[in-house]
């Protein structure tokens, strides 16, 4: 909830923590973690996440050293958010997100500050429990970066008709232009066609529009099975499709594109947890399936009390 829909921890019942992590294409990572505590009864909820993506000692090449320099480069892409969240009735909560954007690409720096709003409606139609949400991220101030990497010697040219004379460079630096932020607003709506005390079975779907791309949408489904055989473990199947409109691109005659497409956005898992009266524990999974990028994989582990 913290990273998708900060209104979502407003309906936690005791405090929890989380911490994720999954292998990117390019032998990339994205780490995650979050810490959420509910008050004032469970009306109330604050939490704090951060999350981090790059890589390490990636070998440096140029032009004139197409073999490499010898020396190495690094990239993280980091955030910090502070997260609130109400209860404003039985059936709608809110909740915003503060957060700090951080790059750093090499030896340039660069950051940010955002905010993510959300909303949760949760009713019931035949019955059955149904919930409603929108979400805008990522709603900030420009990105833009500065470093040492960014200066630069000018080598002077003498002028016309002179004999070249040793001189210094003529320092200056690169220029750079600032960028917004990939602001999304989403809207979503997920339903329990069961809804039964031993088996849940949840259908769902988004709807998402970024600010630096053309729309794309999300479908998937749940099967949940809360106290299985009567004890403290419960688990949860899973399966998903994403669509983003870079799929549009690859419509490629005669290319090996055109196949991998279809199948991208392709994700099943599955997770476990124990649960007590004051505690529990949970593990999850999932793989997805990138295209010709290959496929990634998520191991979660959260813990409450």
């Amino acid at each position: 909830a913290l990273y998708y829909n900060p209104a979502g921890i407003s309906m936690m019942d005791r405090p929890g923590a989380l911490v994720s992590t999954y292998s990117y294409v390019a032998s990339t990572r994205y780490s995650w973690g979050g810490l959420a505590f509910p008050f004032s009864g469970g009306a109330r909820a604050v939490g704090l996440h951060l999350g981090t993506f790059g890589f390490k000692d990636q070998p440096e090449y140029t032009v004139d050293l197409p073999d490499g320099t010898g020396g190495v480069y690094s990239v993280s892409e980091s955030y910090l958010g502070l997260t609130y969240a109400e209860n404003f009735s039985a059936r709608f909560s809110a909740g915003i997100t503060a957060k700090g954007v951080f790059d750093q690409l090499g030896e340039v720096s660069g950051s940010a500050f955002a905010v993510d709003f959300g909303t949760n409606f949760h009713s019931a139609l035949n019955n059955h429990p149904i919930k409603f949400s929108f979400v805008i991220q990522n709603l900030g101030t420009n990105l833009s970066y500065s470093g040492d990497a960014l200066n630069v010697g000018v080598p002077r040219e003498p002028a016309e008709g002179e004999e070249p004379v040793p001189s210094n460079p003529q320092p200056g630096s690169y220029r750079t232009k600032a960028f917004s932020l990939p602001t999304t607003f989403t809207v979503a709506v997920a339903y329990d066609i069961i809804a039964k005390e031993s088996t849940r079975w949840t259908l769902l779907a988004d709807f998402n529009q970024p600010n630096n791309t053309k729309a794309g949408y999300v479908v998937g489904t749940e099967f949940a099975f809360p106290q299985m055989g009567g004890s403290n473990f419960n688990g949860a199947v899973r399966g998903s499709y994403s669509y983003a409109s870079a799929n549009a691109d690859t419509d490629v005659p005669g290319s090996q594109l055109n196949e991998e497409a279809g199948y991208q956005g392709t994700a099943i898992g599955g997770g476990l947890a124990y649960t007590t009266e004051n505690f529990n524990l949970g593990f999850d999974y999932a793989w997805k399936y990138m295209g010709i990028l290959g496929s990634t994989n998520f191991f979660t582990f959260s813990i409450g009390w």
